[in-house]
Formats: structure tokens, C-alpha cells, sequence
């Protein structure tokens, strides 16, 4: 059997239908323009006028010393009655936002990744799969990859701006995360159960022994160690940073969602339990709190075990799966908490004296809208990360979903021999002795990455990914409902 065999195909064909379906039908647009969500229109010049009871603009020059001419910009009063048209967002208008071409591949790449690895995961249940290599987490890796690429170029972005402090708040976060994860780090295994100590002790001890068959000395497992360390703290807090703007975006729309559905009480319990649900990722990991809770639940005087640690391995993944569903099934109602702040910034112009010039009350509408896209990937963003993390953690961590028991998949033979009819192979002797090279490989990478340090790995980036939003969602709600209103 090949190195891949059936899987080849159908990334293949995943790749050709997303390349020639993508300009036609897209989740990405689907997801803008299904006619859930309303835009406010920005007032014309002369509706403005109107409003303020003006006549046609006489135009107006403003002679500089170097002989050129300005035009002074028309102004109205702050508190007209000013009221904004609300439309259906159609795909003509999406071709104006921000990031619109990155939002759009994104969320097709990720809606094709997450097909692929379904059908990965069935094609391992329900054939004996042996020596190929598992495409599915290929998929799942480039997600992480392409989502934290969009992540960093939106944080750059805020970077780029001089005015507004943003670019101290993501320095500010980065310092504090790299705090959190030195003291994470320290904490033992019998409170978090990461399984990071186990997983590097695995990783050293298979690194040593094939370095020792290669003739090479390795570092003592202190320094190792350290140095592991140390690259997990740094890659944490570059993924901290990543997600502050998208956490303190999340808890603004939260608030303003939850007054947007003030009437609908049902709602606004998903909605709670949508914010909340970082939290509940958090604990899932704390093993005094539910590991030993759910294994040495007292009754009386005795102790009653409500399920095994396989089980409980399996009712974590699918507690993650369900709250990022949560996060999908609440996204309108964030997206359009958004798209309202056009109105309320009108109407908390109303409430000023003054006169204002017309081209700002237009901007301060269009500019709602222009960042949709964006608003839309920091919101989708992390979801889209801690869900891929936990279908890795599935797979690279050899967990089963519970529809059938755990059989860990086998590694590609170490046999690398061919045998040739002559002295000169032929094409296909060419192609077999590719193969067997291919298989020895990743055979090798096989036994030293092992299920064990993959558990431990993918535990914390899973927990981390939770942690981060925990920290930046409490500050933002901290900072949006006391801080600006004060």
C-alpha cells in the first residue's frame, strides 16, 4: 500500500473543490451575507443638510500663504435628529471590507480541513489502516498555522498605528503571558495534568537513543529540559499576544449583545454560557477539581468511580467540541452587537454640542462596517484554533471519539531493503525504493514523537489557548463596562 493511497485523493480532491467552488459558494460569504446581518448606511451630503436645514453648500476656499486653496468641509449640528437606514449586507457590499480575500480563504480552508479529517477519521474506524500517514492531521496542522498567520497580520495592523496605545497593550500582554506560562510551567502534575514532565522525559529518551545510533552526543536532559521550557513560554506568548484584540473584541460585543437581546432570554443564556466557556476549558484540566472528582466521588463512607480515564478522556474532547459549536451557534449575534455601534456612536453624538464636519459623521458610520471582516476573524479566530487543537490532541494523542475502543495506528515498517532484478532498477523498482524510504522516515519520526509527548503538547496548547482568552475576555469586560463608561 502506498504512503498515503486513499487519502492522496481525497486531499486532492478537497484541494480542487475548494479552488474551483470557492468563487462561486463560500462559507465565508455565506456567513456575512445570508441576510441575518444589517449594515448602516452613512447619511448623504444632502440628507445631512436637510436634517440641519441648510440650503446647497456654497463652496468655500481657504487662501494658504503658499498660493494653494483649501476647501473648508461643510459642518452640521452634532444633535441633529439623525437617524441611519439599516440593509441586508449583500456581496456586492462585502467587495469593500477590510481583510476581505484573507477572511474568505480562511474560512474555506478551514470548512475543507475539518472535512478532510472527518473522513480521515472514519476511513481509520472502519478499515484496518497500516503504514500511511494520517492527512488529516496535515490539515489540521495548516489550520493552526494559516489561523495564526491572519491573527499576527491583524495584530501587526495595530501596530502600525501611532495613536491609540494599541501597540503597548500587545507588549503589555505578551510580558504578562510569558509570566503566566513560567509560573503554569512550575505547577505539578498532580493540579494540571498537561503531561508535559512525562511527554519531554519520552521525547529525550527516544532522542538519545537514535542520536547514540547516529554517532552523536545529546545534551543532559536539564539543559534539554530548559530549553524546552523556554520555547514553550516564548511560542505562549506569541499566542497570547495574538489573541489580546480578539479576546477584548469579544467581550465588548458580548456586552453589547447582551443588551441587544435584552427581550430574549434564551439567548442571553447562550450568550453567558458562550462567554463563560474558556472557563469551563480551564477546569477540565485542573485534576483535583474534575479527574479526581469524577473518579473518587465519596458515597458514604466509600468512594464511587463514575466513569474510567478513557472515558473521561473522551467526554473532555467532546465537551471542547460542543462549546466551540456554542461559539458558532452564537456569531450573528456578536457580529450584528458589532454593526450597531454605527447607531449608538450617532447617538452618543447627539448628546454633544457643537458642530461637526459631515465627512466625519460619514466616516464614523462607514468605518463601523469597512472592519467587519476583521472583527469577524478575531472573533472566529480562536474558536477555529482550540477547535483544531483538540482534533489534534484526538488523533496525535491516540484518543478515541467512544463509537469504538482505542487502537493506536501503525507506524510504517523500518525496513527500507529493496531488492532489484538487476543492476540498473527499473521505474517502478525506483518508485518501491522511494516508498520504503518515505515509510522509514516517517517511521522514525514515529517512534520518537510517540502519543505520549503529542498528549502532553497538545494538552497545553489546548488549555493555553483557553487560558489566554480567560485573561484578555476578564479584562475587557473589566475595561469596557467600568473603565470607558466611568
Amino acid at each position: 500500500m502506498g504512503v498515503i493511497g486513499v487519502q492522496l485523493v481525497v486531499s486532492l480532491l478537497m484541494a480542487t473543490l475548494m479552488q474551483r467552488l470557492a468563487p462561486h459558494y463560500s462559507i465565508g460569504r455565506w456567513l456575512l451575507c445570508n441576510g441575518s446581518l444589517f449594515r448602516y448606511k452613512h447619511p448623504s451630503d444632502e440628507e445631512l443638510r436637510a436634517l440641519a436645514g441648510k440650503q446647497k453648500h456654497k463652496v468655500k476656499r481657504d487662501r494658504r500663504q503658499n498660493g494653494m486653496t483649501e476647501t473648508k468641509p461643510e459642518r452640521v449640528p452634532k444633535d441633529i435628529n439623525l437617524c441611519l437606514e439599516a440593509k441586508p449586507i449583500t456581496p456586492l457590499d462585502a467587495l469593500v471590507l477590510r481583510y476581505f480575500l484573507d477572511y474568505l480563504w480562511l474560512m474555506d480552508f478551514v470548512l475543507y480541513a475539518t472535512l478532510v479529517y472527518i473522513f480521515t477519521e472514519a476511513y481509520y474506524s472502519l478499515l484496518p489502516v497500516q503504514g500511511e500517514v494520517n492527512v488529516g492531521v496535515l490539515w489540521c496542522l495548516l489550520t493552526l498555522a494559516f489561523s495564526i498567520k491572519v491573527l499576527f497580520s491583524l495584530m501587526t495592523h495595530y501596530f502600525r498605528t501611532e495613536e491609540g496605545g494599541e501597540r503597548s497593550v500587545c507588549l503589555t500582554f505578551a510580558f504578562l503571558f510569558v509570566l503566566i506560562a513560567m509560573l503554569v510551567l512550575v505547577v505539578r502534575e498532580d493540579y494540571l495534568e498537561f503531561g508535559l514532565e512525562p511527554g519531554f522525559a519520552n521525547l529525550y529518551e527516544n532522542v538519545e537513543v537514535f542520536l547514540k545510533q547516529q554517532g552523536v552526543d545529546i545534551w543532559p536532559y536539564s539543559i534539554s529540559r530548559l530549553v524546552f521550557k523556554l520555547v514553550i513560554v516564548g511560542l505562549s506568548s506569541f499566542i497570547g499576544a495574538c489573541l489580546t484584540f480578539p479576546g477584548l473584541r469579544l467581550s465588548q460585543t458580548h456586552l453589547d449583545a447582551l443588551k441587544m437581546t435584552a427581550d430574549k432570554p434564551l439567548i442571553q443564556i447562550l450568550l453567558q454560557a458562550n462567554f463563560l466557556s474558556p472557563i469551563i476549558v480551564l477546569l477540565l484540566w485542573v485534576k483535583p477539581i474534575t479527574r479526581d472528582f469524577v473518579m473518587k466521588t465519596p458515597l458514604g463512607k466509600e468512594q464511587m468511580q463514575l466513569m474510567s480515564d478513557t472515558t473521561y478522556n473522551t467526554v473532555r474532547l467532546w465537551i471542547i467540541i460542543m462549546l466551540c459549536a456554542l461559539r458558532l451557534t452564537v456569531t450573528r449575534y456578536h457580529l450584528q452587537a458589532y454593526l450597531n455601534l454605527a447607531e449608538k456612536g450617532v447617538d452618543l453624538m447627539k448628546k454633544e454640542a457643537g458642530n461637526i464636519p459631515m465627512i466625519e459623521i460619514q466616516r464614523k458610520v462607514s468605518r463601523v462596517f469597512c472592519y467587519l471582516c476583521v472583527v469577524t476573524m478575531q472573533y472566529l479566530g480562536p474558536v477555529i484554533l482550540l477547535l483544531h487543537s483538540t482534533l489534534l490532541l484526538k488523533v496525535l494523542g491516540d484518543y478515541s471519539w467512544g463509537f469504538y475502543p482505542e487502537s493506536p495506528q501503525v507506524s510504517p515498517s523500518l525496513d527500507v531493503t529493496s531488492e532489484f532484478s538487476g543492476t540498473a532498477p527499473n521505474e517502478e523498482e525506483r518508485y518501491e525504493v522511494t516508498v520504503s524510504r518515505i515509510k522509514a522516515f516517517l517511521s522514525t519520526i514515529f517512534h520518537i514523537f510517540t502519543p505520549l509527548f503529542y498528549r502532553g503538547l497538545f494538552s497545553f496548547l489546548t488549555w493555553w489557548l483557553a487560558a489566554c482568552q480567560v485573561v484578555t475576555n476578564l479584562f475587557g469586560l473589566y475595561f469596557h463596562q467600568y473603565m470607558v463608561t466611568s
